[in-house]
């Protein structure tokens, strides 16, 4: 179903497969952002797994909580104002996981990019 914005809306019950695939491609996502983005450092494989993980948790709470998409293209600079936020906050639940606040920005734009180039939604 299609809402205001021309965007659909997600009604379907939980499916452990896509939210295996998304998972996946929320981490190779923000393995390729921290590795393009200087100020942002993720130092291992269960800090990367840990912060995607944590990604989409505040990805799925700002959406339901604000009902805004937290993805940097989702909604503007609302949107992108968002995702550099989600990715900031993120190495204050995760150790081995760093970012500066204008790593956190580039990371935001970074991630908007390589998220458009792989298929599939990751935050």
């Amino acid at each position: 179903m299609a809402d205001q914005f021309g965007e659909t809306t997600r009604n379907e019950p939980f499916n452990i497969t896509h939210f295996l695939i998304r998972f996946v491609v929320g981490a190779v996502v923000l393995a390729i952002t921290a590795a393009l983005t200087p100020g942002f450092r993720i130092a291992g494989i269960w800090p990367l797994i840990l912060g995607a993980i944590v990604l989409a948790l505040l990805d799925y709470f700002v959406a339901k909580l604000l009902g805004v998409d937290a993805t940097p293209f989702g909604r503007g600079i609302t949107g992108f104002i968002l995702a550099a936020a989600i990715i900031y906050v993120t190495q204050f639940f995760v150790s081995g996981y760093q970012v500066t606040l204008w790593g956190a920005i580039i990371g935001a734009l970074v991630y908007g990019i390589v998220d458009l180039i792989i298929p599939g939604k990751s935050m």
